[in-house]
């Protein structure tokens, strides 16, 4: 089982920038794919990235498309996902999620470790 820690999470303005991290535990972090999701306050939990296990192959949910960049360093165990030109509809409780292959996926199903969230919120 991988363990999952997030962090960068923080209060910003509408049009900045954060960088989240997710710092993995477990020998196998470079053989598995990892995802971003996020989830506002009454909606249900939804995909934001993915990336494969070597890095190679990325993909993004339409609202992402554009602002964010998931991105991973495998010889640091640790997945970021920078966030650009960040909206008020950005805001959220954002978690990273490991899988147990090494391909990308949006279903929040197909991922089997699961950090604990790191707070975004945007103002207007």
């Amino acid at each position: 089982q991988v363990q999952l820690v997030e962090s960068g999470g923080g209060l910003v303005q509408a049009g900045g920038s954060l960088r989240l991290s997710c710092v993995a535990s477990g020998r196998t972090f470079s053989s598995i794919a990892m995802g971003w999701f996020r989830q506002a306050p009454g909606k249900e939990r939804e995909f934001v990235a993915t990336i494969t296990w070597s890095g190679g192959g990325t993909a993004y949910a339409d609202s992402a498309k554009g602002r964010f960049t998931i991105s991973r360093d495998n010889a640091k165990n640790t997945m970021y996902l920078r966030m650009n030109s960040l909206k008020p509809e950005d805001t959220g409780v954002y978690y990273c999620a490991s899988r147990g292959t090494g391909s990308g996926s949006s279903s929040y199903r197909d991922y089997s470790s699961w950090g604990q969230g790191t707070q975004v919120t945007v103002s207007s």
